[in-house]
């Protein structure tokens, strides 16, 4: 019997490349995501591509009815999760005397919010399986430094730190193990591609010219990417870590060191 994982934003960007390599790790996968055209896509080419069995579920992961839904039709299937992958996120980013109420509490939502109604379900079903599960969001360095003109991104980020890290002490007695991965900027993903105009009026410099201000921060100069995070997840995932819980593992090239 293979392993089965959740991946909550699966769907799309870094999460459907997660949810690929896991497939291809030989794990079952769930591919949950808000668009559900995207979550069910994703997992039919993970099925046909790697001959593993996927479900892909619609979910708003900070809503706690859907996530139950979610729960139902994954016990329906498979009838456990062994790796649950928080990879749902959302950024925006003005200064503080500007920032909407709703793009704040829209940031907490899905990044702090969905990661505790995401991991307070499956763990329930970790237990009452009796699986020595691994719990990992998918967090950023913002959530270890402050952000200019992100403060709802790093506050959520910031704030899922201290979720990883009390998870673990509530799960750690039934060998449950709960990591977050740091990860430094993805440069070419769709989210700090959308940025790129805000991120040029904040910094005072040319959209053209964002790009490399950003490696010029980075000691090993480029880039998080996809497969870096990816590399990472599948050892936090494995056996072999299975005495590493409440971390938060920098994938920053340098940046973070802390």
């Amino acid at each position: 019997m293979n392993k089965v994982a959740l991946v909550v934003g699966g769907g799309q960007t870094l999460g459907a490349f997660l949810s690929e390599g896991l497939a291809k790790e030989g794990y079952d996968v769930v591919v949950a995501d808000l668009n559900q055209e995207s979550a069910v896509g994703t997992a039919k080419d993970i099925e046909g591509k790697y001959k593993v069995s996927t479900l892909g579920v619609k979910v708003d992961a900070a809503n706690e009815d859907d996530v139950n839904k979610m729960m139902d039709a994954i016990k329906e299937k498979f009838g456990r999760v062994d790796l649950l992958v928080y990879s749902a996120g959302i950024a925006r980013s003005h200064k503080i005397t500007n920032f909407p109420l709703a793009d704040w509490n829209l940031s907490m939502a899905v990044n702090t919010t969905g990661y505790f109604l995401c991991p307070r379900e499956v763990s329930k079903l970790m237990i009452e399986k009796e699986i020595k599960g691994r719990i990992i969001q998918i967090n950023s360095k913002s959530g270890k430094v402050g952000s200019k003109h992100n403060s709802g991104y790093s506050a959520a980020k910031f704030g899922g730190i201290g979720l990883t890290q009390s998870l673990a002490l509530d799960l750690a007695e039934h060998g449950i193990t709960v990591n977050s991965l740091m990860l430094g900027n993805l440069l070419n993903s769709p989210m700090f591609q959308s940025l790129i105009p805000q991120y040029a009026k904040k910094l005072n410099i040319p959209e053209t010219e964002v790009l490399q201000s950003y490696i010029d921060k980075v000691p090993m100069k480029r880039g998080c990417d996809y497969q870096d995070v990816l590399d990472t997840l599948v050892f936090y995932a494995s056996e072999k870590a299975g005495y590493m819980t409440g971390q938060s593992i920098n994938i920053t090239g340098g940046q973070v060191m802390f």
